[in-house]
């Protein structure tokens, strides 16, 4: 779209906006601190200003308790740095010294020993797990290592419920036994299930190879390896001191998060407890090649697929997707915190780690959504998605809404996404939905009207935002929003 195209665009945006303004006055919002509008499509700022600002606004947005945050590009520290608490009570402030739990992050350590003895050509990544562990139930036993890993396993969970009274069986083998007579989920390799079980089996195969506890392995080929002298296993084993308090995110306040005693043959997939510069060091290790070779890294990290041909998520444990011409692998703990490594092609091009930690947030934020923000700041012209995410975040909580600040914004989602009308219209979409699911349907409300005056002939856009007005409790805009997509075409 050449420039005299997209002011046009952006007049008739803004005349459907005054022409509708009666119906679409916006919802009055509490403004939370948030950045201020500005052109996510010029160059990024990776300035430690700039990402203590980040910091701040999606700790004023989403309530977050404390948080920390580390930043690499190619070797290179881009930004260090803490905001918030790391006990709310106490007021006692966060450094990037304190510990935080790193829930399912924990996973990662198990998939690089794996691995690990995959390239030294030990284990065969599609050879049944039986092969190696002979103690499992029948039913198990044609299970790959990989279905594993990936969690297309179709073995059951190994608990209910979850909550620190939560009694988990004394021995790994009372826990394999409780679940032998129930049946799979689902034939291994035709769906995924995320459950912790799937790494229980990898944790035990790993003991079995090398003859001693999980703890010892880890300890012994990662942590000493890589000098991470503030990195645990288990509750009993933390310090007194510089450990952050957990909390959830209950009706908008904080609650504090007791964790389960998690007993020791699940530390292959939670108990993890680590500072965002250890993890840092683990993620650095990684790009660079020295815990599994790159070669084999990039085999490992390729997309992988259910029977049916369907891509899902997982690459050998790893979450893997795209930004770009970016690949993105790593992992979320508990919704709180997210390791990410992202390269350009291959691990010898372009290569950024992120770190970001948190001990929990009011309302819930997905840990993607804050490494998002991340890239959206250092580099909005190699991560476009994740600009204009952030660029419709900002405008969600920033005020006065008028037909200016639209105008704004239409510019500035539009420099990111000149001529790509689908990936613009995703992009809004997407972020209103985690919007919405992260406030309300009144917080998402002006990024769905947002959408009507981008593309105003667009039937989803008005369905899309006759629905936010459903969910906010405004039924008569709801039904005229949905009369309005009724006489558009599909």
């Amino acid at each position: 779209m050449n420039p005299a195209t997209r002011c046009a665009f952006v007049e008739f945006g803004q005349s459907a906006l005054r022409n509708t303004r009666r119906t679409l006055r916006l919802i009055a919002l509490t403004l939370l601190t948030a950045l201020p509008l500005a052109s996510w499509a010029s160059a990024g700022d990776d300035s430690p200003t700039a990402l203590t600002q980040q910091m701040h606004a999606n700790g004023q947005r989403y309530g977050i308790a404390g948080q920390a945050l580390m930043v690499t590009h190619n070797g290179k520290t881009l930004f260090r740095g803490a905001d918030g608490e790391a006990d709310v009570d106490t007021h006692e402030r966060i450094t990037v010294d304190h510990i935080f739990p790193m829930h399912s992050v924990s996973k990662l350590l198990v998939s690089t020993l794996i691995m690990q003895l995959i390239e030294h050509g030990q284990l065969e990544l599609d050879a049944p797990a039986s092969r190696y562990l002979i103690d499992l139930p029948a039913s198990w036993r044609g299970i790959t290592i990989r279905q594993f890993l990936n969690h297309t396993s179709g073995v059951p969970e190994y608990f209910d419920n979850i909550s620190a009274q939560t009694v988990f069986p004394a021995t790994r083998q009372a826990m394999m036994s409780s679940l032998a007579s129930k049946p799979l989920l689902f034939s291994p390799g035709t769906a995924i299930r995320y459950t912790q079980t799937n790494y229980v089996v990898l944790t035990a195969l790993l003991e079995a190879h090398y003859g001693k506890p999980y703890p010892q392995i880890v300890q012994q080929r990662i942590f000493e390896k890589l000098k991470m002298k503030h990195t645990w296993l288990g509750l009993a084993a933390l310090p007194e001191k510089r450990v952050a308090k957990a909390y959830s995110g209950s009706n908008g306040q904080l609650k504090k998060l007791d964790d389960a005693l998690w007993p020791a043959y699940g530390y292959g997939h939670t108990g993890l407890h680590s500072t965002v510069e250890d993890l840092t060091l683990f993620m650095q290790a990684m790009s660079r090649g020295e815990l599994v070779g790159k070669a084999s890294l990039q085999g490992f990290w390729q997309p992988q697929h259910l029977a049916n041909g369907e891509r899902i998520w997982p690459a050998t444990g790893w979450d893997l997707g795209e930004s770009g011409s970016y690949s993105e692998v790593g992992h979320d703990g508990g919704t709180h915190v997210r390791l990410r490594i992202l390269f350009n092609g291959t691990l010898d091009g372009d290569v950024y780690t992120i770190a970001y930690l948190t001990n929990g947030s009011a309302r819930n934020v997905w840990s993607g959504t804050l490494v998002d923000s991340v890239m959206a700041r250092i580099a909005p012209e190699k991560f476009p998605a994740e600009a204009a995410a952030e660029s419709l975040r900002a405008f969600a909580f920033a005020t006065p809404k008028d037909d200016t600040a639209t105008a704004a914004e239409v510019r500035s989602v539009r420099a990111i996404y000149p001529t790509d009308d689908a990936a613009l219209q995703r992009a809004i979409v997407d972020t209103a939905n985690s919007l919405r699911e992260n406030f309300d349907a009144k917080v998402a409300v002006p990024v769905f009207e947002l959408d009507t005056v981008i593309f105003p002939r667009s039937r989803n856009a008005w369905e899309n935002l006759a629905k936010a007005y459903d969910a906010a409790g405004d039924k008569e805009k709801a039904r005229s929003f949905r009369d309005k997509a009724r006489g558009l075409k599909e």
